[in-house]
């Protein structure tokens, strides 16, 4: 049997092993577009690779999948994250978890994890051609499809489609030329861009919060990274991924409501400063900072609400001193574009998943046609969970069934 995997990535490469695995007599080739492999595995998690999340329990894992939860539940069945651990861990990779729940390799290092992959590939005799896209594909009448890799016909008996997500609708014509139905794509997983606000001077700066999409029941919870650009960090690409398609409709100009005190009511904040103002009114207000908040973010929300930093805590007025309980429980910005980075972007939207089992990531148009990985209409919030949707993937379509 000849086995195509139309890709290079954490998925391509995942499907291909679980080819060759379950077919060891098999031809297997991985067909790469590009001169580089793994390219997200290399750069995620800040070079570190976030493998996976520590959520064994299938149900909980599925429900941090914005799009393909249903879809994703069924597959997890067979492949989740125990299954993804002990995998690496018969490779030699050890994993450690995290306090926030993402796994890494304890080397802290993606090298790790693509030469697990790389030296599997090797030792099981899957092939890879690099430089070779796969431009047409079509199916003859004795059921071998046909492939045109870089103006070369080639014949396969069994194709996995692990091409990624991609921005542009172009991209994935050929796949509808084919009978599938592609869910438009729009991005997921990006940052706020906030030109006109001033609190980018304070780029650098994390401060756990909840933020809300103001007019909306969208919110998260977590840490917010404060950049040059405007707001980044977990909570606000999570936030992204759960809005990706609201937000692509607003053209990425929202407002956002901010408690930088990860929901603390305003009643509780107004207590709190009464509870302790005895040992606050003696104080300039830039030593008061009963919230532990970074010392140069404090002093930005004193200045924002008209307190003088040097000036003793009972001279503020109480109109500012409401004003700083405001800013605290509902801050308010305007959000003004996104920013994706590079190869690290996620996609929602792709091939639709009606069009596909979820137990076996057969196409129900083609026989003989999987796919893996983000170029189905799958993506996860960030933690690690688009890795594990990618592993889960690949290994159900390497199988082959159906």
């Amino acid at each position: 049997m000849r086995i195509a995997v139309v890709g290079g990535g954490a998925a391509g490469f995942f499907a291909a092993l679980s080819a060759k695995h379950h077919h060891p007599q098999a031809t297997v080739t991985i067909f790469e577009k590009s001169d580089k492999l793994l390219s997200k595995v290399r750069i995620s998690g800040g070079g570190r690779c976030n493998v996976t999340h520590n959520c064994p329990e299938v149900r909980k894992l599925a429900k941090h999948y914005p799009r393909g939860e249903k879809f994703l539940k069924s597959a997890f069945t067979l492949f989740a994250v125990k299954d993804t651990i002990a995998w690496f861990a018969a490779r030699g990779v050890v994993l450690k978890v995290e306090s926030d729940g993402r796994i890494f390799p304890v080397t802290d290092n993606s090298g790790t994890i693509i030469d697990a992959l790389l030296l599997e590939a090797e030792r099981m005799g899957v092939s890879i051609a690099m430089r070779s896209p796969v431009s047409i594909m079509d199916k003859r009448v004795d059921g071998a499809f046909r492939l045109l890799v870089t103006g070369r016909t080639m014949e396969m008996d069994r194709v996995i489609i692990a091409v990624g997500g991609h921005p542009q609708p172009t991209a994935y014509a050929w796949l509808e030329k084919i009978g599938h139905t592609i869910v438009s794509p729009v991005p997921s997983l990006f940052t706020f861009n906030m030109p006109d606000e001033p609190i980018r001077e304070l780029m650098g700066v994390v401060v756990p919060a909840r933020v809300r999409i103001a007019g909306t029941d969208l919110e998260s919870t977590g840490p917010v990274l404060i950049t040059h650009w405007g707001l980044s960090g977990p909570a606000i690409l999570r936030l992204s991924a759960w809005g990706a398609r609201m937000l692509n409709t607003t053209d990425y100009r929202f407002n956002i409501q901010v408690n930088w005190l990860e929901g603390l009511s305003e009643e509780g904040v107004r207590s709190h400063f009464h509870e302790n103002a005895s040992s606050l009114d003696r104080k300039q207000a830039e030593n008061t900072n009963p919230f532990r908040l970074p010392k140069r973010f404090w002093n930005y929300l004193l200045i924002k609400a008209g307190i003088a930093l040097d000036r003793p805590w009972s001279e503020a007025k109480k109109k500012d001193r409401n004003r700083l309980i405001d800013l605290l429980t509902n801050d308010r910005y305007a959000v003004q574009g996104k920013t994706t980075f590079k190869e690290e972007f996620v996609i929602a939207g792709g091939i639709s998943l009606d069009e596909v089992d979820p137990l076996t990531m057969q196409s129900r148009k083609q026989a003989g046609l999987y796919f893996a990985g983000e170029v189905l209409d799958v993506d996860g919030i960030t933690g690690g969970f688009n890795f594990q949707a990618a592993w889960t993937t690949g290994f159900v379509a390497g199988k082959l069934e159906g």
